[in-house]
């Protein structure tokens, strides 16, 4: 008990939400450039250009195949041979960014396919153009499909800047891995500590989540 009083000092406290800060920025940033790029992604393979749909298509599939860990590698190791040198936040946010947009648009294709071909034809019918059918029409209904999912994917998001610590990034894990690098003894009540904090994290996002689905279906805007 008294490691666990010991390592809950405010000065370590402190420092484990220092970690936090740092996760939620890389996270919130990194959903919010995902979310943009892969339903962007995700229109582009729907909407079947020939040759360019299948690039799009080769691209989401070759990211979605590649460990996230490889990613940050590149990011962060690889593209200063090429002299494009990130610090290791911007970096850690880019290839997050990368690698959840490509999941992101399989994720915003299949909400679009499971929306009935007959709301396309029906909203062209009525004089909308492809595009506004795609943004007024189909896109609301294939979101609320796709909003467990999202989530879902970007609850991993969250949990997966840990293996930024890979690349230095000062977030939760890292911070928790310094306090307890300077004290064995508080190894259990750090890892005690990072499943709080995760959690708490995590489950916001999933009830925020539910709020917004109910929302959706009661038909209030």
């Amino acid at each position: 008990m008294q490691n666990f009083i010991d390592a809950y000092s405010q000065v370590n406290v402190n420092y484990l939400l220092q970690g936090l800060w740092v996760t939620l920025e890389v996270s919130v940033t990194s959903i919010f450039f995902s979310f943009i790029i892969g339903t962007l992604l995700g229109v582009a393979r729907y909407i079947k250009v020939r040759y360019f749909s299948a690039i799009v298509g080769f691209i989401i599939d070759l990211i979605r195949n590649l460990p996230l860990l490889l990613i940050l590698f590149f990011t962060y190791f690889a593209l200063p041979n090429i002299g494009v040198r990130l610090p290791v936040i911007p970096a850690s946010i880019v290839a997050m960014t990368v690698f959840e947009s490509a999941m992101l648009a399989e994720i915003v294709r299949s909400g679009i396919n499971a929306v009935p071909t007959g709301q396309m034809e029906a909203a062209r019918s009525n004089g909308l153009t492809y595009t506004q059918a795609m943004v007024h029409i189909i896109l609301p209904q294939a979101f609320k499909a796709m909003i467990p999912p999202i989530v879902s994917q970007f609850i991993s998001l969250v949990k997966d800047t840990s293996l930024a610590t890979i690349i230095l990034l000062p977030e939760l894990t890292y911070h928790a891995q310094i306090i307890y690098g300077q004290n064995i003894n508080y190894m259990i009540p750090m890892f005690v500590a990072l499943a709080v904090l995760y959690f708490i994290v995590n489950y916001a996002l999933s009830v925020a989540s539910r709020a917004l689905n109910r929302r959706l279906s009661s038909g209030i805007r």
